[in-house]
């Protein structure tokens, strides 16, 4: 099982895309175990599989800061089938790389989310056409808004793609921001590397949007281009994938919101 869901951690969790693609290509494990069950532990609440509890690949014990977030992990557990294939449970594979890789190197996967707050998605807008304008101040400019009343980080905003300097005052207003705790470090590096924004990662954190519409609003562009050009089959699988991942990383993001402050 260690090898089945071993993944080479570097200073920050690896990127959703890059690791659905590492356990795609693992070889699938036959089911081995019987019963899924949850139970109590000092660390938190372990997943067992016949009485055992689920070791991660560095042989950390599988236990979550939250019931919510342990009851989803046992539920992909509880889904396999004939064979474990790591691909189908992306909550699981997000708290291994959260207990074996964030925790030792908080500091880092923060860094790694702080570097967003330099070319944000948010801070680049098209010129036209004015449809597609439009609605990127739409979906955009009340993140920005919220972010300049509710910590003070008041950002610039360009036409185009060439790079923009960003007041130093609101980098660190919004780097301050990002929480320390492990499990949402993780989850809120996973939310910006899947959107291109830290800040709609923040957004959700602290519940100012929820899900969906994060979501949508990381893909105004995309899904202008869809209603322009019409559909891309293969590109709307990823994003379907993609989805998936996100949505590990939102309930994360939820259960640790509602333990409290962080």
């Amino acid at each position: 099982m260690r090898d089945l869901f071993e993944q080479s951690m570097g200073p920050s969790p690896l990127d959703p895309g890059e690791a659905v693609q590492r356990a795609a290509r693992r070889p699938q494990l036959k089911r081995f175990y019987r019963s899924v069950e949850l139970t109590e532990t000092p660390n938190g609440v372990a997943v067992l599989l016949d009485g055992k509890p689920i070791r991660t690949p560095a042989r950390n014990s599988l236990a979550a800061p939250a019931r919510p977030i342990a009851e989803v992990i046992a539920a992909e557990w509880h889904a396999q089938k004939d064979v474990v294939d790591p691909a189908t449970m992306p909550l699981t594979r997000l708290a291994n790389s959260i207990l074996d890789g964030v925790s030792a190197r908080k500091r880092d996967v923060a860094d790694d989310i702080a570097k967003y707050f330099e070319s944000d998605l948010l801070f680049y807008r098209a010129g036209g056409p004015e449809g597609l304008v439009a609605r990127q101040a739409a979906q955009w400019d009340p993140v920005l808004a919220w972010m300049t009343e509710t910590l003070g980080a008041r950002f610039i905003i360009a036409e185009g793609v060439m790079h923009v300097r960003q007041p130093e005052p609101a980098v660190a207003a919004a780097r301050g921001a990002i929480p320390t705790e492990p499990w949402s470090v993780g989850a809120l590096h996973s939310i910006t590397t899947l959107t291109g924004s830290a800040l709609l990662a923040l957004a959700l954190a602290r519940g100012f949007r929820d899900g969906d519409a994060i979501w949508a609003a990381a893909h105004v562009d995309e899904d202008w281009n869809i209603e322009q050009w019409g559909r891309d089959e293969i590109a709307l699988a990823r994003r379907a994938a993609r989805r998936t991942e996100f949505d590990a990383a939102a309930l994360v993001l939820k259960a640790m919101m509602q333990l409290g402050p962080q």
